[in-house]
């Protein structure tokens, strides 16, 4: 009897629990929604193996007043890139290509100065290679002016390197659309039905699928943004407006997919479980940095653009057009994942905060969210004073440049100016040695409409690397 009792208890107390953490997400995620005016959202949590946590709120469809449930699909934007690294990894473990190969032993009619990027520097976006988006619709991301993916090519093969093959990052999708490419050379099929075959119907997912605002998707949630400005008219409050968007057939492994919060939990629960991958040891390969030519490590792992490379709760994980992000967490066998129909809603921001709903101690683990959540409470004017206290006391506290430009440009990009400023200036008290942080401070500066400390900022920039030719041509103009 006595042990009966134990069970039931050990039973409402794990119960209690469950409902406290769900509780305690439920007002991160509505606290967020408010604040960033995101319509509709989906949530999954995996821990162990299994879905503990799949929920949806809001609206999916405005115009229609038509709310997200579980079963509504979500663009997630280059959250697509993570399946077209696991397709690569497979042809790995297939023995058919080598990470550290040439990509050009393995495609033909590639430019002579390509000849050097390997498959990883692919991978983690530091093969210098021109950038195919930048020849496509700036406003739809669509072929425009150019009649088909040949004259794309044509003009990509004609464009200079941006810098040499593994000097620095450089995000851009000429990378993947490569990547795309020896999945259809050396799969003899469509990356489209590879994804299928190899990993979507081993992970039992039925709601992903590839398409943009010109494929008829039923129960897809329509993506939106807010606007300042539209046609040259300004408003004084952001106005909410539909997005539409192409990802031409050739480029769709950079950002194809649209999907549900489930059917990626269940993906990430057929990775760790070896469906897609034969060996650990790939999976840990995937999950690692590379090297820069000068020793250093690159920000993003192999096709995986949010890695945190920390002793305790390392985590890996991806963020797609601003609107949907998720964290896989190896060594604590938690993943978070969120979805949303906002551009510019940005849930990277917060998913650790969610995640410490089940591990508390990841606060400790990430610098980002502390002084997000820190800062939140005391206002971002007080970041460097917040900072170098935690330096102090908290030898664990080690910030990543990396992380927080991007965090910083996040905030600049949803408006937020004055707070971004306190983040750019926080990043270059941090990294005083880097001609990168100055130069996206004089970025931030200028658009703040301070042009004389923008230029001290470019200056800083140029005397710590006299070959940043942005900020060479930038400090020209202002001159």
């Amino acid at each position: 009897m006595n042990y009966r009792i134990l069970i039931a208890l050990l039973m409402i107390g794990t119960s209690l629990f469950a409902q406290d953490r769900t509780a305690a997400m439920d007002v991160i995620i509505k606290r967020e929604m408010a604040e960033r005016k995101i319509p509709g959202l989906q949530i999954a949590v995996v821990q162990n193996g299994k879905i503990v946590l799949n929920k949806s709120f809001g609206v999916a469809n405005i115009q229609d007043h038509i709310p997200v449930d579980n079963q509504t699909i979500f663009a997630i934007n280059s959250c697509t890139k993570v399946f077209t690294s696991v397709a690569v990894m497979q042809l790995v473990e297939d023995g058919k290509i080598d990470l550290s190969t040439p990509v050009s032993k393995y495609l033909e009619n590639l430019p002579l100065e390509w000849g050097k990027v390997t498959v990883k520097q692919l991978l983690t976006h530091c093969s210098g290679l021109p950038d195919l988006l930048k020849l496509l619709d700036p406003y739809t991301g669509g072929l425009g002016s150019l009649k088909n993916e040949e004259t794309v090519w044509e003009k990509l093969k004609a464009s200079p390197l941006e810098f040499q093959p593994g000097e620095r990052f450089s995000y851009n999708q000429t990378n993947t659309y490569l990547l795309g490419k020896l999945i259809d050379k050396f799969s003899a099929k469509p990356f489209a039905e590879v994804f299928l075959e190899q990993q979507f119907e081993p992970a039992f997912i039925h709601n992903t699928i590839f398409g943009d605002s010109r494929d008829v998707i039923s129960h897809f949630a329509p993506t939106y943004f807010h606007r300042k400005e539209l046609d040259g008219q300004q408003f004084e409050e952001l106005k909410m407006v539909n997005n539409y968007y192409e990802f031409p057939y050739f480029t769709r492994a950079a950002a194809g997919l649209n999907s549900t919060a489930e059917d990626m939990a269940k993906w990430i629960i057929a990775l760790q479980n070896g469906k897609l991958l034969k060996s650990k040891s790939t999976l840990e390969t995937m999950w690692s940095p590379i090297q820069f030519n000068n020793g250093e490590n690159t920000p993003w792992a192999l096709g995986w653009g949010l890695a945190k490379f920390r002793n305790h709760h390392r985590a890996v994980g991806m963020s797609g057009g601003g609107r949907a992000a998720f964290l896989i967490y190896p060594d604590d066998n938690l993943a978070v994942i969120v979805l949303t129909n906002l551009g510019g809603g940005s849930p990277e921001d917060y998913l650790e905060e969610l995640a410490t709903c089940y591990i508390p101690d990841i606060l400790n683990a990430d610098p980002l969210t502390f002084l997000r959540i820190k800062l939140q409470e005391s206002g971002f004017d007080q970041a460097i004073n917040i900072a170098k206290d935690q330096l102090k006391k908290n030898p664990d506290f080690k910030p990543n440049e990396f992380e927080i430009n991007e965090w910083a440009y996040r905030m600049m990009q949803r408006g937020e100016i004055k707070n971004a400023l306190q983040i750019f200036k926080l990043n270059v008290f941090l990294f005083p040695n880097s001609w990168n942080v100055y130069d996206s401070y004089g970025e931030a500066l200028l658009k703040d409409n301070n042009k004389a400390e923008a230029i001290k900022m470019y200056k800083k920039s140029i005397e710590l690397n006299p070959n940043n030719e942005n900020g060479t041509k930038v400090l020209k103009s202002l001159r």
